[in-house]
């Protein structure tokens, strides 16, 4: 820009709030607002990326970007590339960054027609480039699926995703997570699986996922650092928390002898063998472990060890004896397929780590897209150097 253009132009009070992905070294109290040229569009994963200049009053380009949510949620919303005109200039609400003041998140972003898109907001393309927000899911999905397969079992083939869940507020500074059919009702939280942590009953131990830690679990997760986080190196945390963490979109394959599961965010594979009664005794340890898997009626039973040392849901570490068994079912009425699973880790964890979660027909198809995480990037030394 020609005029110059401060970078704190307008501070406004906002409720203290925490989205799913935590708020990092983002003070979600305030809001600025600045203006400038759109330089480039990142949709990747586990965090996309708005980046945009402008110049301040000596004449200097200044280069700054905001942090927006992963690739494939915001593909599931109607975000695209097309949407966001290169060279333009837009204006941008946003959080501001405590320790790097050249980034922020994205609050709303406004283009020179006039349209906006929030954080949370669901969009679709209107005339003259301009976008129109949906309240609520953007696509139904064809649930006409067959319930069997030729041979009998239910049919787990196909593409699902859990329903995204959303900020009240859509500019992402407050107001809870409520899933997207319930954005246009009253607020009320939103119904997560087990593996969270919660106090003890009359402020007891804490709990994760229902169990305690064993005293060296929980000197692990005492030390637990945010760049300890395997997300922060575009690597999935467990088969157990990113099968729903953050609204993906996965992929089953399935014949009678293994079923292939297939991570939405970050590509995990996983291959359950279904002519297996046990685990080879030299299975190589991996992330994913090693599965097999057997029919209990119309329930798919999968038990899977073999892992190599990681974490389980941060800052929960687990070591190479976790055992997790996982059952999925499938309600031939909906077509929802329930996952309830149980870990034990006798290293890190007192008992049994329980929970449940729900995937549905995807509304969108299976693509896990490109990974890079930039969130530990001070951008006031890096976008001066025009990157």
């Amino acid at each position: 820009m020609r005029r110059t253009i401060p970078l704190f132009l307008l501070i406004l009070c906002a409720p203290i709030a925490f989205a799913h992905h935590g708020a990092g070294t983002f003070d979600l109290s305030k809001t600025i607002q600045l203006q400038g040229k759109l330089t480039r569009i990142d949709l990747i994963n586990p965090h996309s990326w708005l980046y945009f200049e402008n110049t301040d009053k000596d004449g200097k380009l200044m280069r700054y970007r905001c942090e927006m949510r992963s690739a494939h949620v915001l593909r599931r919303s109607g975000w695209s590339e097309e949407l966001f005109p290169v060279g333009k200039q837009i204006t941008v609400e946003a959080s501001p960054d405590r320790a790097d003041p050249n980034s922020c998140y994205l609050q709303t972003i406004t283009f020179p027609n006039g349209s906006h898109m929030d954080r949370y907001g669901q969009y679709v393309k209107s005339a003259g480039g301009a976008v129109t927000e949906i309240r609520g899911p953007l696509v139904a999905p064809n649930t006409k699926r067959e319930y069997r397969r030729p041979t009998g079992e239910p049919n787990l083939a196909g593409d699902w995703a859990p329903e995204q869940l959303v900020m009240t507020n859509a500019r992402g500074t407050g107001g809870g997570l409520v899933p997207l059919s319930q954005i246009a009702q009253p607020a009320q939280p939103a119904a997560r699986g087990g593996g969270g942590a919660r106090g003890g009953a009359r402020g007891g131990p804490q709990l994760y996922g229902g169990t305690e830690l064993t005293e060296l679990g929980q000197q692990a997760a005492t030390n637990f650092k945010r760049e300890d986080n395997p997300r922060f190196r575009c690597e999935t945390t467990s088969i157990i928390f990113d099968w729903t963490f953050d609204g993906p979109v996965n992929r089953i394959t399935q014949s009678k002898e293994q079923i292939v599961l297939q991570y939405g965010q970050f590509g995990l594979k996983r291959t359950i063998y279904m002519n297996l009664k046990q685990h080879p005794a030299n299975v190589k340890p991996s992330r994913s472990g090693h599965s097999i898997g057997s029919w209990e009626g119309d329930v798919l039973v999968v038990d899977t060890t073999g892992f190599l040392p990681g974490v389980l849901n941060a800052p929960v570490r687990h070591s190479d004896k976790l055992h997790v068994v996982e059952r999925f079912s499938l309600d031939p009425k909906t077509m929802e397929l329930t996952r309830s699973y149980t870990a034990e880790d006798p290293v890190n964890l007192k008992g049994k780590y329980t929970g449940s979660d729900k995937i549905s027909i995807a509304d969108a198809p299976y693509a896990p897209g490109k990974c890079q995480d930039l969130t530990l990037v001070d951008y006031s030394k890096e976008g001066q150097r025009g990157k």
